[in-house]
């Protein structure tokens, strides 16, 4: 079966993208450098936990998805999708290295009537300073000869309420008419596809969507150091402003931000507002709060340990929870990894429990059997709060315990063990 569609990217974005396109009849085809996911998937195997490889294989097996190293592949397809990673350097830069690399092999591939779409997450005016000179290079025109756009991803990993199906789908041409072939793509497969002015529209809406939540978070992280040194539980006045019904939109604190977006995003456009002589201080300050919160449960950790009379050199401290959020395994930018770096730094012998991360190979460490690593650890801290656990026998258990995230709630309040954020 021919491909229609090609999307340069096999992983937590490109997968279950070409798994919607195939399932509404529109055979697709992932290109990645990784030749080990291309066998797996080649197998009908998924290693994204938002596919499952029971959907997944039968797929394959009608040849509705494929996978492969070859770029060559998206010559003869109707779009082009690129579902890249883009990073900060060490710097906290932009690295587009990948969307670059990605760009200039379909450039040399590239034909008329081609739509190409960019989805991963960037900086305003990328689409069009990156993408468009090298997809011109060859002598196509925008517009005429090939249909050049932004749309952003906006996955959410372990959601079910809202798919990649069912979530609006954004829409930014370069022209009118690339706007208008890449909308009637998106259309075949997603429920809702809303139309912008620009690729600049939709790469800066992305942005916002993405630091409106970093900025709120960094808010009530924020009040949660406040409420720290007045005695004030900061999830009960979160709650109690919740129960407003307008005007409040309720966020949670926690140790710190994780994923690919909200770490990441509010530098990007940090980064680019300089070039027009403008500083984002207030999303840079969010940035800094949130960036910070890793430090403050440090604090917490050993301010606990002190009150039973121990120091943070030597102790055993059990971090429940690894990821970057609950019910998934994904690392990127966790916080966990950062405190565990704090906590060894400081001395402690440090252990995980995590039922979605087997091992941490970086840390040299693996996920420790809950019940049987209690008994030894000085201090358990709950990082990220999977749903699998029982936190209120954990409480009673745990000699010690440090809750980053509520998850022990009211019976945690009024625990004399139980220390809160």
């Amino acid at each position: 079966m021919k491909p229609e569609v090609a999307i340069v990217g096999a992983g937590y974005v490109g997968l279950p993208l070409a798994q919607v396109f195939a399932e509404a009849g529109v055979p697709a085809v992932l290109v990645d450098v990784d030749a080990e996911r291309v066998a797996a998937i080649q197998r009908g195997e998924s290693y994204v936990e938002d596919v499952d490889s029971a959907a997944l294989a039968p797929l394959v097996e009608a040849g509705k998805l494929t996978a492969t190293t070859d770029y060559d592949v998206v010559h003869d397809t109707d779009a082009i999708l690129i579902a890249l990673p883009t990073p900060l350097s060490a710097n906290r830069e932009p690295d587009l290295s990948f969307i670059v690399d990605a760009a200039e092999r379909v450039a040399e591939r590239v034909r008329r009537g081609h739509v190409v779409a960019l989805e991963s997450t960037t900086y305003p005016g990328t689409t069009r300073e990156e993408l468009l000179p090298r997809l011109e290079a060859g002598g196509l025109e925008v517009g005429k000869d090939f249909f050049l756009a932004f749309s952003p991803e906006r996955v959410d990993p372990g959601r079910t309420d809202w798919t990649v199906k069912t979530t609006p789908k954004l829409v930014g041409g370069i022209t009118p008419a690339c706007t208008e072939r890449a909308c009637a793509l998106y259309r075949r497969a997603i429920d809702t596809v809303i139309p912008v002015s620009s690729p600049e529209a939709a790469e800066l809406t992305k942005l916002l969507e993405n630091i409106f939540r970093a900025v709120n978070i960094a808010l009530v992280n924020e009040l949660a150091q406040l409420c720290d040194r007045m005695n004030v539980d900061v999830w009960e006045v979160v709650e109690a402003a919740a129960t407003k019904p307008f005007g409040f939109m309720s966020f949670k604190p926690g140790p710190g931000l994780g994923g690919h977006c909200l770490p990441v995003d509010p530098f990007y456009l940090a980064w680019k507002a300089r070039e027009f002589d403008f500083y984002t201080e207030f999303v840079e300050l969010a940035g800094k709060i949130n960036e910070n919160m890793p430090y403050f449960c440090l604090e917490k950790i050993t301010r606990a340990l002190n009150s039973d009379e121990k120091a943070v050199k030597g102790s055993r401290v059990h971090l429940v929870g690894v990821a970057y959020k609950a019910d998934v395994s994904d690392l990127r930018e966790s916080p966990a990894l950062k405190l565990i770096e704090l906590l060894r730094a400081e001395g402690a012998n440090v252990s995980y429990h995590d039922p979605h991360v087997p091992e941490l190979p970086v840390h040299g460490l693996r996920s420790q059997d809950l019940d049987g690593s209690l008994e030894g650890a000085d201090c358990v801290a709950i990082v990220t709060a999977h749903s699998a656990i029982d936190y209120a026998d954990l409480a009673k258990s745990a000699k010690l315990l440090v809750d980053f995230r509520n998850a022990t709630g009211s019976d945690g309040s009024f625990n004399g063990r139980v220390w809160k954020l």
